[in-house]
């Protein structure tokens, strides 16, 4: 049996469609304020009423969170494989301890329960914040070293700390593999995350940047993710990235996608200072801040990952990301006016 974390979010909701349309036998766990109607939802877009419901009753949820070690001993009975991608993603530098608690001490329990119940085979999602910076001007890529003296946002270092827990389950018996995924764009979930991107489009947004980083689509990483699984392929990572893009293409083209205004205006740093320094007062008085000095100067940044690992071990061919866009701009259309 399989055993998925973080089910009902936008790679665990993907996950599982894929999973059991290959008739596979499922368990996930949801957290009691979770809401699993999202991912039958995810399983209408991409099959009728009568398949996605058959498809979705396949899965057996259980009431666990990852650092709640009863509720996760009762998840673990029977699991021969688990594909972990619970996690929380914030830039909020006031959920530092948050991320630590989830991301780290989390991962380090599903770890744990791996090593102690003998599971044959673990799929870690990581992130590529937790890649090395390349040198001489190269693209990162596996291989690239992390270095804690650089200047690394909380979310990025918890994601990090996580990859240690999964390569100590290798040392214990337990064989694994990470995949490093960029900006996963995909559909479901338009208050979170990269969701975001479409609602704030729709809303009526005016300004891009111009950071390029890695994209892919979301059944992309899942299907890599079970292809690694499903190979002799253990104890390596993978970055998992269609395309490097910069944020103004990809706002841009989604805009179009959905029949609204692109994005024009270029967001100047000042502008953003601006924003931080009211947040950075707000901040004494109880708010959350988001925007940091760091964020500022990354919404600037180019960084342009090498995907070519993925490609050659698995033969591999990533989505272009102008079909991923147009498809989840589609969806996102039906949800409005459903």
């Amino acid at each position: 049996m399989i055993l998925v974390t973080g089910g009902t979010g936008l790679v665990g909701s993907h996950l599982l469609y894929e999973l059991a349309g290959k008739n596979e036998k499922l368990r996930a766990i949801m957290r009691s304020s979770s809401d699993i109607g999202k991912v039958r939802k995810v399983f209408g877009y991409y099959s009728d009423k009568a398949e996605a419901d058959m498809l979705f009753n396949r899965i057996e949820w259980v009431t666990a969170d990852i650092n709640d070690i009863p509720s996760l001993d009762l998840a673990f009975k029977d699991i021969t494989q688990v594909y972990h991608s619970a996690a929380l993603v914030s830039f909020d530098p006031s959920d530092e301890k948050k991320l630590r608690k989830i991301n780290i001490e989390g991962t380090a329990n599903i770890v744990n329960l791996c090593i102690e119940n003998k599971i044959k085979k673990l799929c870690y999602v990581s992130s590529v914040a937790a890649i090395g910076s390349a040198l001489n001007n190269s693209k990162p890529d596996e291989n690239s070293k992390w270095n804690p003296e650089e200047n690394h946002n909380d979310y990025a270092i918890s994601k990090y700390g996580a990859e240690i827990e999964v390569w100590r389950s290798t040392q214990e018996g337990v064989d694994a593999v990470i995949v490093n995924p960029g900006v996963i764009i995909g559909p479901g979930f338009w208050n979170s995350v990269s969701g975001k991107i479409f609602s704030k489009i729709d809303k009526g947004l005016n300004y891009h940047f111009p950071k390029v980083t890695g994209f892919v689509g979301v059944k992309d990483v899942v299907k890599s993710m079970i292809a690694l699984m499903n190979s002799s392929i253990k104890n390596e990572q993978f970055i998992i990235v269609s395309e490097n893009l910069s944020f103004e293409t990809v706002l841009k083209e989604s805009a179009r996608n959905m029949g609204k205004p692109e994005p024009d205006k270029k967001l100047q740093k000042w502008m953003i200072a601006l924003g931080w320094i009211f947040q950075k007062i707000g901040s004494w008085f109880g708010r959350n801040r988001q925007i940091t000095r760091d964020a500022i100067n990354g919404l600037y940044e180019q960084t342009y990952f090498d995907n070519s690992k993925v490609k050659e071990k698995l033969n591999f061919d990533f989505t272009p990301m102008s079909e991923v866009l147009k498809e989840t701009a589609k969806f996102y259309k039906i949800d409005k006016n459903s």
